[in-house]
C-alpha cells in the first residue's frame, strides 16, 4: 500500500496555504484531528469543518494528477 504522502509533491494542507485556500491554523486543527486518532483524509476533514469546500478538493486532486 501507498501512503498520500506519496502521491503528491507538496501536502495538501500545505499547497492548499499556498494558494490562499487555507489558513496555516486550519491546517494545523485537520493536522492534529488526523493525530487525535481521525482516520479520515485530510480533505474530508477540512470539507467537514467547513474550511474547503469539496470542489477544491477536487480540483487540487486533479491538478495533482496532472503534475501541476
Amino acid at each position: 500500500m501507498v501512503s498520500s504522502g506519496e502521491f503528491f509533491s507538496v501536502p495538501i494542507g500545505q499547497a492548499l496555504v499556498q494558494q490562499g485556500e487555507l489558513s496555516r491554523e486550519q491546517v494545523d486543527q485537520v493536522l492534529q484531528m488526523q493525530k487525535n486518532g481521525d482516520k479520515r483524509l485530510f480533505g474530508e476533514i477540512a470539507v467537514d469543518m467547513g474550511y474547503l469546500d469539496l470542489l477544491t478538493v477536487i480540483r487540487y486532486l486533479e491538478a495533482e494528477d496532472r503534475g501541476e
